[in-house]
């Protein structure tokens, strides 16, 4: 009996051992189209681990330390202070200069040491942030291979208007606005609008976009669209695209961007003007001043104000100082004077281009301090540079009317909607 009944049990533990491999194969076939484990898996791949991703790596997996270039600092001694020996400290400053050169680094700018998350806390990146929007990485665990990466930009609409007070520059600052606007919105209206004369009770308005990089503002700007009223003169700046060339047209459809421009440098103040009988500052007596003076500090980049051809680049002591002629057609020749010194590279013979820097304002030569004195002459006679007319550039043509007219209204209406006490408005991603 003992032994019939060890067979009967060797038996059923054999046939339970069957039963259960084969409900084990008939579930795993059962489920072949939509295997359990591939769930999860998509589950945690769909999102709902929120990974935060920094230097284009999962940053929370890494211990970091972030730290500081500070002055007279070098690679080596930051290195050294994070831990680095000399072997390490060599293999990461043979980076190609292709790639970064180890010895441009400057103070201020941030680094970051990224570490296992293991006992010894190995390294694993060393990233230097070379500007705010791009970095090095080096690879520590694959030969500290640097790579160059760039951080995603982002630009977001404003809208800024307000009335002038005293300048543009400070209208804009009172509109918590940045100024480098006002710089913008010269460079746009430049053919058109005198900035060296506008007045109390002027009024702009504009639409403009802020570059951001991982939600940090930058100081980099770009009008969209934009109106000036100068003296009852209402102008609007209109972006349209024809024949490959984006420009800003009036709501006539005529071209801002003239053959010149008003004025030789960013807007400042005109310390003196035209005159055929000027009390020299220096000499105390009168004389004819052919020119307009521009109070502006030294270092102020001076443009050409047309394209055309450097005819002369000299020094005269006891006058222009370093100065430069440009003849910019047969008709149309201009002098820029008292010049601290050139655009690099620039001599005579040269040609160059509509608001092209040549040079920088100085006080050489017979002069107070610094300023510009520019100088336009016409078939060879001095004439005021605050009358010179100018030629727009094409107008829209016939065919781009319509799509530019769809353009225009949307833009205008947009202006227009703007309160002259409005602040910056709040941000919309654009792209």
């Amino acid at each position: 009996m003992t032994k019939i009944y060890r067979t009967i049990k060797r038996s059923t533990i054999i046939a339970l051992i069957a039963l259960t491999q084969c409900l084990t194969n008939c579930s795993g076939s059962s489920q072949n189209d939509t295997p359990q484990t591939d769930e999860v898996t998509a589950a945690e791949e769909s999102g709902e681990k929120n990974v935060v991703m920094k230097y284009n790596l999962p940053i929370e997996d890494f211990d970091v330390k972030y730290d500081t270039i500070k002055p007279k600092q070098t690679i080596a001694d930051l290195l050294y202070d994070f831990g680095f020996n000399a072997n390490e400290i060599y293999k990461l400053t043979q980076c190609p200069d292709s790639v970064f050169n180890v010895r441009k680094i400057r103070p201020g700018q941030a680094c970051a040491l990224l570490c296992e998350k293991d006992s010894i806390a190995t390294p694993r990146y060393f990233i230097y942030e070379e500007s705010p929007k791009s970095y090095i990485t080096f690879d520590i665990a694959n030969n500290y291979y640097a790579e160059r990466r760039h951080k995603p930009v982002e630009w977001r609409e404003s809208e800024v208007a307000g009335t002038v007070k005293s300048s543009l520059w400070f209208a804009m600052e009172e509109n918590n606005a940045s100024p480098l606007l006002a710089v913008g919105m010269s460079h746009i209206f430049g053919w058109s609008i005198d900035f060296f004369g506008i007045q109390q009770g002027d009024e702009f308005r504009a639409i403009y976009a802020q570059e951001y990089v991982e939600d940090t503002p930058l100081n980099n700007y770009k009008i969209i669209a934009a109106s000036f009223c100068a003296s009852n003169n209402l102008v609007y700046a209109i972006p349209f695209t024809q024949a490959g060339e984006e420009l800003f047209y009036n709501s006539d459809g005529n071209s801002l961007e003239g053959a010149f421009l008003k004025a030789p440098l960013d807007y400042y103040r005109i310390s003196s003007k035209f005159s055929n009988s000027r009390m020299h500052p220096v000499l105390k007596r009168r004389r004819a001043h052919h020119g307009v003076d521009y109070a502006a500090p030294k270092g102020t980049p001076v443009y050409a104000i047309g394209s055309g051809k450097v005819i002369k680049k000299a020094y005269q002591a006891n006058g222009a100082g370093y100065y430069l002629k440009i003849r910019h057609n047969s008709t149309y020749t201009t002098s820029y004077m008292h010049l601290s010194g050139y655009a690099k590279g620039l001599k005579e013979g040269d040609y160059v281009k509509q608001k092209q820097v040549i040079g920088y304002v100085g006080s050489t030569g017979l002069s107070t301090g610094p300023h510009l004195d520019f100088r336009v002459y016409e078939n060879g006679k001095p004439i005021n540079p605050l009358t010179i007319k100018s030629q727009p550039k094409m107008p829209i043509s016939e065919a781009n009317k319509e799509a530019f007219a769809i353009v225009r209204d949307s833009l205008v209406k947009r202006l227009t909607s703007i309160p002259l006490t409005t602040t910056v408005a709040s941000n919309d991603s654009i792209r």
